[in-house]
């Protein structure tokens, strides 16, 4: 059975100067995979993030990451799937969650060596 959390941030942390929680969500597939989804909203957007988020998208078993999609300081938006670290271009939180979800799906659940 899939166990799932959700979180959200609150409005006062982000008129201090800090990030927002907007989405955490975590899912343990009975495979013993995870999948987990953090998105934060930024106090403005930055030439590194100009859509103003911060976000993580991991995907992953016996912690070994299969499938990630992130921005982190330093890199900017990108993806890391089989092994392979490739840029992302950013057009929506739609449509990178469609887009984690598919390399999720071709991934098929294959260990990252395999993928």
């Amino acid at each position: 059975m899939a166990t799932s959390t959700r979180g959200g941030g609150t409005r006062s942390r982000a008129a201090a100067g800090k990030a927002t929680l907007l989405l955490h969500e975590k899912v343990v597939l009975p495979d013993e995979s995870i999948m987990e989804i953090v998105l934060w909203q930024l106090p403005e957007p930055t030439p590194e993030r100009p859509h103003g988020l911060k976000y993580r998208l991991y995907y992953g078993r016996r912690g070994v990451c299969l499938v990630r999609y992130d921005n982190e300081t330093g890199k900017g938006d990108h993806r890391h799937v089989g092994g392979r670290e490739m840029t992302y271009e950013f057009k929506s939180v739609e449509q990178l969650r469609r887009d984690f979800e598919k390399d999720v799906k071709t991934t098929g659940g294959k260990d990252e060596k395999d993928a």
